[in-house]
C-alpha cells in the first residue's frame, strides 16, 4: 500500500545512496580534475624527473685561446621516503668514506628547516656535493643496494691558466636570496658570483633538461617514462670570447709580482681590453671545489685585499698624467694656445714648485715633455679668471663647471655604465659644491685649489680611467666605452668629446717627446714609436704612488696602457718600464729586454704580497 511505512522508508534508504554516491562522484572529481595534488603524488610514486644540467659556457682569449673549461664532478642526493627502516646506512657510509656520525649531521643539516627551506621527503635532497669520479667510484657499484640514492653529474670549472682571476670571476653556490629572485635556480645550484662568471650569467649558464624515469613498487628505476618523449635536453651554455689577450695579461701579471699595483691596456680604436690586472691576485683554481668556502675566507681576511680589483676599484690621484687632460681642456677653451710661454724657475717657483730645472720659459709641448707644474698651474688659473675674478665672481665658478664638465667627458668621475664591468668606483672630480661645503660660498678662488692643476688635491680616478683617457688621446678626441665581451659590439657606444681634434696634436707630440728626451726615455723602443706621460703621485700612507700612461705607436695607435705601482716613488722608474715591455709584447710578440724583464718581475717592492 502507498501508506504503507515500509513502503515509504524505501525512498528515505534510495534518497541516502544516491546521496552518498553523488559525494563521492564530486569528491572524485575535485580530486582528478580540480585539485591536481594527488594525481602528483600518484605520479610520484610511479615516477622520478631528474634535472639534467647543462655544461657551462667556455671562455676563451681574443684570439681563441682557451681560458675557462669544464671538468666533470658528481653529486649525491637522497629521497627520503624511498629509505626504508632496514637500509643498510653502514655500508652507505663505507662506500662515501664518511663516518656514521658525518653521516648523521649531514642527515639532520637536510631535515632542518631553517637551513634547507625546499627539504621535502619525497624530493632528492642533496647529500654530497663536488664529488669526483674516483670517490663515488664504489658507491656507483653497489647503487642497487641503497633505494633512494641517486648519483647526479654536474661539471666544475677549470683553468687553462694561472692568471685573470679577477676578470674571470668564481662560480659558487646559490645563496637565498638568488633562489628568490630568479625561479631557475634550485638548492644546490651554482652562478656565477664576480666578474665575468657574473656579468653573463644567465648566457653561460644555459638551460637544464629534464629526464623522467619510471619506477616499480619496490623504487626500483625501470626506464625512461613514455621512451623520453616528454624529457626535455638540456641546453650547453653559451661560449665566451673575451677581448683579453691571455699572453699580454700573463706579462701584466708577472711583472706586478711583488708589488701592489695594476695594469690596464686597451685597444684605442674599440675600447676593447687587452689585459686588467691586479696584484696581489690569485690562482682562480683556489675558488673552485670544496675549498672554495676556507680559501675565499682567507683571501677576505689578507690585509694586502687580493679580492679588491685594483684596476677598477682602486682610486688614485693621477698626478702628472692629468697634464695631458689639462693641456687639451685648456687649449680648447682659450685659455692658451700652443705657443703660450709661461715662465719657470724649477723648485724655486711659487705656488707651486718645479722638481727640477729645464729652462724657462717654455711652451706646451716642451711642459708635457718637462712636466712642468708651474706651467699647468698658470694656464689652469688663466681658464678659470679668463672671464673676471673675484671672490663673489659667479663667472670664475662657471668657468669652473665648464672646466669640471670638459674633464669628466674623459670619462674620469663617473663610472663606465654601458661597460660589462660590474665592480667599478666612479673616482671624483670635485664639484662647485662640494668647495662652497668646504671652503664656504666665498671662501675659495684659483689658488686655493691650485693642486687640481696638476693632478693632485680632490681628484681620483681609476686605472681604467687612466688607460681610457690614453685611448682617447690615441684616438684625437672620442672612446669607446672599455669592455671585455669580444662578442659584443660597442660601437654604438662612442662618446665624442667637446675638444677639437687640431689641439690634440701637440699633446701627442709633447707625450712623444716625453718617450725620447723626457722621463720615459730610458724604456722607449725607438721601432715602436711610444707615447707617454709619467706620473708619481703624494701619498699620506706612504711612498708615492708611481703612474704612467701612454700608447704606441704614435702614426696608428693599437694600445693604450695605464700602470699603477703602489709605494714604488717615481713613475719613471717603475710604472713606465712595465707599460713600455707590455707595449712592445703585444705589438712584436715578444719582449727582447730580458734583462729588464728579469729585474722588474724579480723585484719585490711590498713584502708579503704573494699570489695565493
Amino acid at each position: 500500500m502507498i501508506n504503507d511505512e515500509y513502503y515509504r522508508r524505501r525512498f528515505v534508504i534510495s534518497g541516502i545512496a544516491v546521496v552518498v554516491v553523488l559525494v563521492y562522484i564530486i569528491r572524485l572529481f575535485y580530486l582528478q580534475v580540480i585539485d591536481q595534488s594527488t594525481a602528483k603524488e600518484a605520479d610520484g610514486n610511479a615516477l622520478v624527473k631528474q634535472t639534467i644540467y647543462p655544461s657551462r659556457g667556455l671562455m676563451y682569449d681574443r684570439n681563441g685561446v682557451l681560458l675557462v673549461f669544464n671538468q666533470p664532478i658528481y653529486e649525491i642526493t637522497m629521497t627520503m621516503r624511498e629509505m626504508k627502516e632496514d637500509w643498510d646506512t653502514a655500508a652507505f657510509c663505507h662506500c662515501v668514506h664518511i663516518s656514521r656520525a658525518e653521516f648523521d649531521e649531514r642527515i639532520a643539516e637536510i631535515k632542518d628547516r631553517g637551513k634547507n627551506r625546499g627539504y621535502s621527503r619525497h624530493t632528492p635532497q642533496i647529500f654530497m656535493s663536488q664529488q669526483k669520479k674516483e670517490d663515488i667510484a664504489t658507491l656507483q657499484e653497489s647503487l642497487f643496494l641503497f633505494p633512494g640514492i641517486q648519483i647526479q653529474k654536474r661539471t666544475l670549472r677549470d683553468y687553462t691558466y694561472k692568471a685573470a682571476a679577477h676578470v674571470l670571476g668564481s662560480v659558487g653556490e646559490v645563496n637565498q636570496n638568488d633562489l628568490e629572485v630568479d625561479e631557475y635556480y634550485a638548492r644546490g645550484d651554482y652562478a656565477g658570483r664576480d666578474g665575468l662568471e657574473r656579468t653573463y650569467e644567465k648566457e653561460l649558464r644555459g638551460e637544464k633538461g629534464v629526464e623522467i624515469l619510471m619506477r616499480d613498487s619496490k623504487g626500483r628505476i625501470q626506464g625512461r617514462y613514455q621512451d623520453g618523449a616528454l624529457d626535455k635536453t638540456a641546453k650547453a651554455g653559451t661560449d665566451l670570447y673575451t677581448t683579453l689577450d691571455i699572453q699580454l695579461q700573463l706579462l701584466a701579471e708577472q711583472l706586478l709580482a711583488g708589488k701592489i699595483g695594476s695594469a690596464v691596456a686597451i685597444e684605442p680604436k674599440t675600447g676593447e681590453i687587452l689585459a686588467l690586472a691586479s696584484n696581489p691576485s690569485w690562482n682562480p683554481k683556489v675558488l673552485v671545489g670544496k675549498e672554495r668556502s676556507k680559501n675565499y675566507t682567507r683571501l677576505l681576511r689578507d690585509p694586502n685585499k687580493p679580492l679588491m680589483n685594483r684596476a677598477t676599484q682602486a682610486t688614485y690621484s693621477p698626478g702628472s698624467t692629468f697634464k695631458t687632460i689639462q693641456s687639451l681642456v685648456c687649449l680648447q677653451q682659450g685659455a692658451i694656445t700652443p705657443n703660450t710661454l709661461y715662465p719657470c724657475s724649477g723648485p724655486g717657483s711659487t705656488p707651486i714648485k718645479c722638481t727640477h730645472h729645464h729652462g724657462s720659459p717654455v711652451a706646451l709641448d716642451r711642459a708635457i715633455e718637462q712636466s712642468c707644474n708651474p706651467y699647468f698651474w698658470c694656464a689652469f688659473r688663466d681658464l678659470l679668471q679668463k672671464d673676471g675674478y673675484g671672490k663673489n665672481n659667479e663667472d670664475f665658478k662657471r668657468r669652473y663647471d665648464l672646466w669640471r664638465d670638459a674633464v669628466m667627458s674623459f670619462g674620469l668621475g663617473q663610472r663606465f655604465t654601458d661597460a660589462d664591468l660590474n665592480e667599478q668606483s666612479a673616482g671624483s672630480i670635485p664639484s662647485t659644491k662640494y668647495f662652497d661645503r668646504w671652503y664656504g660660498k666665498t671662501g675659495w678662488k684659483a689658488i686655493t685649489i691650485r693642486s687640481l692643476s696638476i693632478g693632485q688635491g680632490e681628484i681620483l680616478v681609476t686605472p681604467l680611467q687612466l688607460a681610457n683617457q690614453a685611448a682617447t688621446i690615441a684616438n684625437e678626441g672620442y672612446f669607446i666605452s672599455p669592455h671585455l665581451n669580444k662578442n659584443d659590439s660597442m660601437l654604438t657606444h662612442v662618446h665624442k668629446l667637446d675638444i677639437e681634434k687640431r689641439h690634440f696634436e701637440v699633446v701627442k707630440e709633447g707625450m712623444r717627446r716625453v718617450m725620447i728626451y723626457g722621463t720615459g726615455r730610458h724604456f722607449a723602443v725607438d721601432s715602436l714609436h711610444m707615447a707617454g706621460k709619467t706620473g708619481t703621485v703624494q701619498n699620506s700612507h706612504g711612498r708615492d704612488h708611481a703612474i704612467f700612461i701612454g700608447f704606441a705607436p704614435v702614426e696608428d695607435p693599437q694600445i693604450a696602457v695605464a700602470v699603477v705601482v703602489e709605494n714604488a716613488g717615481f713613475g719613471a722608474t717603475w710604472a713606465c718600464p712595465i707599460a713600455s715591455m707590455m707595449i712592445e709584447q703585444y705589438l712584436t710578440g715578444t719582449v727582447e729586454r730580458k734583462d729588464l724583464k728579469k729585474r722588474i718581475a724579480e723585484s719585490v717592492l711590498n713584502e708579503g704580497v704573494e699570489k695565493w
